[in-house]
């Protein structure tokens, strides 16, 4: 970690368009469609031609296999004819600079005969477009629950998008090798899909391609599946023209043509008692997939799993639809699905809470999962080692929640033109790819002579510190110091059929894999090392000979501080591996690794679907301007439990981030478009991520210590790039609280993001 925080600081990491410009080398982008739904009749190269530089315009009759997707291929690399969304890539261009490239791109012209697009998710839903829609999720006696409970509450509920906004955009170079191989520098969480759709794109086998990841400058969900079409592109004109081609999207190019968060619109009934226990539930989720398929049917099926939330749902049917619209097709996003679900039950929960007038806190401890009944979620999966009723106590007390809402109902109750809010709200989201096969991770392990290591695995470096936990594994498996060990540059040649870097299972699966490749070689190691320490003699023809059956003294045998250590004795780990590289026995291996015991089945709606959970909670206090509607949050607690944590530091600053980058979900991040669907909040300024002023001005973290996640998981830790984002939840519910205080008992409507506009609009139904 001390290496890449360093390198990143002073400038030295390198990312794709940090490397050097070979000689020959030519600059690509795409030309993008005007229209959000037509034909394409014509494109008209004439002007472009005439430029000095230019070197070549290619369309998708260029291309050998055109169609893509992760998991439906239904979307374009190029428009052939039928146009999906505006600014869908229809041609490319090439060019010896970048300026020439750009006053290119504005002089290609179209001729596109427009159809009526859909632009709108409600629009969708009243027409009935529709991608997918999975069976759905029922459990008990959904019908019955609702015939006999007191109180009912139907609502709907609208999530808006958000923009990844990493800040390296969409990056490729692709250089031409002898013989028709291409090699691809990428920003890509998926190394071997960008292999596999290069390939496929230009007509070569896969093994003729490699792909290499050596960091990526951010990436959060959109580039899983989304850099491997830009990628394409640029191997199209490499291949064609047998010179190296990069392609490095502008921050405006790649808001306006990549995906986003899914916009979800989710309709609810729910069935309770006078104290607040949730007897019922039906859940209708609608999310906007765009114009074609992505991610979306495991993005939906994501958002199903996490409806209940924290919450035990005895009977429930929830429901599911993507929506197909004429705009860019949304794709993974931090959390994937799981956020919209999860927000979905905390939302209910608030409304439920203004309805009986009761804390909402004390709602949410009712409904809590239990740790040996209640405790089946609504598709049969059982909440093992559950710490939820844990954290809500430990956090209900530190927070001093309860101190806190006596204080904020009496500042509430005085009417400065200020209004304050307070929410609790918690987080159990599943960790595993919901695609069984995907679950699945390998490692090359080397020792080299001197006693260091370089490891390699399918897992990709966005920031997040995989490969400082892969570092970790390692270390301890070998008991030497992570200064010891290299984490290599991701490459398919050296890991292939990789997963994803996603779902939260980066250093899981990978981190496992790596464990098993270290588990070979100390079976070695230790069989040499208990040779040399019965100090027995070779002859000059004789060498070390390593079997595959245990010793029992391998138990007593300790790699640790550099030193291996056997009862009263000891050997240097330098010595162990010269001494058995000497008796030609290898001190490198490669390890497979896939999760085990998942077992669900899609069409009973039913069973195993994730290895564990990560939970948590957290608290939440804001201050409303009454007036303008802007809104600060002066405080957050976070509680979180993700088991035995690896790198602590690596692991709290995933919880800190996720929470803020979901609290800027929340608040502020909007995108907007004009009435012909292109997005016009695609900048810095028009598009507002969270700055210094949207953390909490008292921001409070801290995670509960389990050991208990050994079975499940590699070092005993767990997966927390995902879930904290979920407690972004409780700012939301924060601002719904604040409003409740003047709604008059009335159902607050407010949608996400709560901007200041939203949250005045809201104010003004009042009487304040």
């Amino acid at each position: 970690m001390k290496q890449m925080t360093e390198t990143h600081v002073t400038g030295e990491s390198v990312f794709v368009d940090d490397i050097a410009l070979m000689k020959n080398e030519v600059y690509v982008s795409y030309v993008g469609s005007p229209v959000s739904a037509g034909v394409l009749k014509l494109i008209d190269f004439s002007e472009v031609k005439k430029m000095a530089g230019v070197v070549g315009c290619f369309t998708a009759k260029d291309i050998h296999h055109n169609l893509w997707g992760t998991i439906v291929k239904d979307q374009p690399i190029l428009v052939e004819n039928k146009i999906g969304y505006i600014d869908e890539p229809i041609c490319i261009i090439a060019a010896e600079s970048r300026a020439v490239l750009e006053k290119a791109r504005k002089l290609v012209k179209f001729k596109i005969e427009e159809k009526k697009a859909v632009l709108k998710l409600s629009e969708a839903i009243l027409n009935k477009q529709f991608l997918h829609s999975p069976l759905p999720f029922q459990c008990g006696d959904v019908s019955a629950a609702f015939q006999n409970s007191p109180h009912i509450l139907k609502g709907e509920f609208e999530i808006g998008g958000q923009e990844h906004f990493y800040l390296e955009s969409q990056a490729s170079i692709v250089y031409p090798d002898d013989a028709s191989k291409l090699r691809i520098i990428s920003s890509s969480q998926h190394p071997t899909e960008t292999q596999h759709l290069v390939a496929e794109a230009v007509g070569l086998p896969f093994h003729h391609v490699v792909c290499e990841v050596k960091r990526m400058g951010g990436a959060f969900g959109g580039k899983e599946s989304q850099a491997a079409p830009f990628a394409a592109m640029a191997a199209v004109v490499a291949h064609q023209l047998k010179r190296p081609a990069r392609i490095v999207l502008s921050k405006d190019d790649d808001m306006k043509v990549t995906g986003k968060r899914h916009p979800f619109i989710n309709y609810y009934e729910v069935a309770f008692n006078d104290e607040g226990k949730i007897l019922g539930l039906k859940v209708k989720l609608y999310a906007d997939g765009g114009a074609y398929t992505d991610l979306s049917p495991s993005i939906i099926d994501r958002a199903m799993f996490h409806v209940d939330g924290s919450y035990f749902i005895e009977n429930a049917l929830i429901e599911a639809w993507v929506c197909k619209t004429n705009t860019h097709s949304n794709t993974a996003f931090r959390g994937f699905g799981g956020p919209q679900g999860n927000l979905t039950i905390e939302n209910i929960i608030e409304e439920m809470a203004l309805y009986l007038k009761k804390e909402a806190a004390e709602i949410r401890q009712i409904n809590l999962y239990q740790k040996t009944e209640r405790n089946q979620t609504p598709y049969g999966q059982l909440v093992e080692n559950n710490l939820l009723p844990d954290l809500y106590e430990k956090l209900i007390k530190t927070s001093e929640y309860n101190k806190r809402r006596k204080e904020i109902n009496l500042f509430n109750s005085k009417q400065t033109g200020q209004i304050k809010g307070l929410a609790m709200t918690g987080c159990k989201f599943g960790i595993s790819f919901t695609a069984r096969f995907l679950n699945q991770g390998n490692a090359l392990v080397n020792i080299h002579r001197d006693g260091t290591v370089q490891v390699s695995t399918g897992a990709t470096e966005m920031g997040q510190g995989v490969n400082v936990k892969i570092q970790h594994v390692v270390s301890r498996a070998f008991g030497i110091p992570l200064d010891d060990i290299h984490v290599t540059t991701t490459s398919t040649e050296k890991n292939a059929n990789t997963s994803p870097t996603a779902a939260s299972s980066g250093s899981d699966i990978n981190g496992a894999a790596a464990q098993v490749a270290c588990d070979k070689i100390l079976k070695r190691l230790k069989q040499v090392a208990l040779f040399h320490f019965s100090e027995k003699k070779l002859s000059l023809a004789e060498e070390i000979e390593v079997t595959d059956f245990s010793n029992e003294e391998h138990l007593d045998i300790q790699f640790k501080d550099s030193q291996v250590l056997f009862k009263n004795k000891s050997l240097s780990w330098k010595e162990l591996i010269q001494k058995t590289y000497l008796n030609r026995i290898s001190i490198s291996d490669y390890g497979h690794f896939k999760t085990t015991g998942l077992a669900f089945d899609r069409v009973k709606g039913f069973g195993n679907a994730f290895k564990y959970f990560t939970t948590g909670f957290a608290v939440s206090e804001v201050l409303i301007d009454s007036y303008t509607g802007d809104t600060k949050i002066l405080r957050s607690d976070l509680l979180m439990d993700i088991g035995k944590s690896m790198d602590q530091g690596i692991d709290l600053g995933q919880i800190t981030g996720g929470f803020i980058q979901g609290v800027g979900w929340m608040m502020s991040e909007k995108l907007y478009y004009n009435e012909k669907g292109s997005l016009i909040s695609h900048s810095p300024t028009t598009y507002k991520i969270p700055n210094i002023q949207d953390i909490p001005r008292d921001f409070r973290f801290d995670i509960l210590e389990n050991n208990l996640n050994a079975k499940n998981n590699i070092l005993a830790s767990k997966a927390v790039g995902e879930p904290p984002l979920l407690l972004g939840a409780s700012v939301f519910m924060a601002i719904k609280n604040a409003l409740s205080y003047f709604s008059k008992n009335k159902q607050v409507q407010l949608s996400v993001p709560a901007t200041p506009e939203t949250i005045l609009m809201e104010l003004t139904k009042y009487e304040l």
